[in-house]
């Protein structure tokens, strides 16, 4: 009976221990995923903030305790672009597919390296993949449209823009690029139309503002273009070639303190800006402030000595305006010599001067 009951408790005590295992097993393992979890969180906060030597230790660790992790292998793929590894970073990319093929933002990323590898048909083609993958994946569509861009396949870049639009009709790069590409087919009416759609759903968006100021500069409404271009530079201080363009209007226009004050904005932005120096000059020389403009022509050529309108100009200003033909001269031939054609320009250098 004693024996009966003892083989009964060590059956007992087998059963417990059967039942009870599988289970201790799974504290364990949720410990482990959230060990993994941590170092992948951990390696992507550090990616974000440009550690990359610290993001590469962390993605690693996470892989070495959950090696089919297709997430952590893209973490890493992204870190190995980062660090300008493409080589490596596909072979990361390619893991994470492997390990989870219906994956649209490893495809995406794939495809980015393929890229700047030169593989354009390699990129077209992961591009594809991941659109199928997930019809509204929006930054695929977008990068697409911008490698038909970069093939100079205008109509198939235009026909991308569309899609992502008809998935994501607020998308504002879609709706700037799209515009873009309108306006450089000949389609002026599609593209103002495209950037009114864009201005009316983010009226902040500094670049459409520009694109609206130059197709109206274009067909010469020169008041909606000034305005256009002060919008832009409301929302983008720093927005040198607005400020550049506003200048010219206002010259254009008989304003030349205003457009001296833009120019002036345009060299604070951009001290190294030879074209801006030139036109300040030729600012200057119309309100008479020839010492100014003196300066601002030479600092042109100083910046650029192969600028022949900079040359042209300070050749103009020493003959007309501070009457020393040597110095004119000088500046004409250099003029000459870079490629510059003036017929009286070319007849003072014949006669020498006289």
């Amino acid at each position: 009976m004693k024996r009966l009951l003892r083989h009964s408790a060590i059956v007992l005590f087998v059963i417990c221990l059967a039942v009870i295992s599988p289970l201790a097993t799974v504290p364990a393992a949720a410990e482990q995923s959230d060990v993994v979890q941590q170092h992948y969180e951990r390696g992507a906060a550090l990616l974000r903030k440009g550690d990359l030597a610290a993001a590469s230790e962390a993605a690693r660790k996470a892989i070495e305790l959950n090696p089919s992790s297709a997430e952590t292998h893209h973490l890493l793929g992204m870190i190995y672009f980062k660090e300008k590894k493409p080589a490596q970073a596909v072979d990361a990319f390619t893991q994470a597919l492997k390990l989870k093929p219906a994956y649209p933002d490893a495809l995406k990323d794939l495809a980015k390296v393929y890229r700047i590898q030169g593989k354009l048909a390699e990129a077209e083609q992961a591009l594809k993949r991941a659109i199928e993958t997930d019809p509204r994946h929006a930054d695929s569509y977008f990068d697409l449209a911008k490698l038909y861009e970069q093939r100079r396949d205008a109509a198939s870049a235009i026909k991308t823009y569309q899609a992502l639009l008809g998935a994501h009709p607020n998308h504002r790069d879609a709706l700037y690029s799209l515009a873009l590409l309108d306006e450089a087919q000949g389609d002026s009416r599609g593209a103002r139309e495209t950037v009114g759609r864009l201005l009316k759903l983010d009226p902040k968006y500094a670049d459409g503002w520009y694109l609206a100021g130059r197709m109206a500069e274009k067909d010469n409404v020169l008041a909606e273009a000034a305005d256009s271009y002060r919008k832009a530079i409301a929302v983008k201080p720093a927005f040198v070639d607005a400020h550049y363009n506003l200048a010219f209007i206002h010259r254009g226009q008989g304003r030349p303190v205003e457009a001296e004050r833009e120019f002036l904005e345009v060299l604070r932005y951009r001290p190294q800006y030879a074209e801006a120096h030139m036109n300040l000059g030729v600012t200057y020389t119309g309100l008479n402030r020839l010492d100014e403009a003196e300066q601002s022509y030479e600092r042109a050529v100083g910046l650029k000595p192969n600028y022949a309108e900079a040359h042209y100009n300070l050749g103009v200003f020493y003959e007309l305006h501070r009457k020393d033909l040597p110095k004119a001269l000088a500046h004409y031939h250099q003029y000459l010599s870079l490629g510059g054609r003036d017929d009286r320009v070319e007849r003072i250098v014949g006669s020498g001067g006289q």
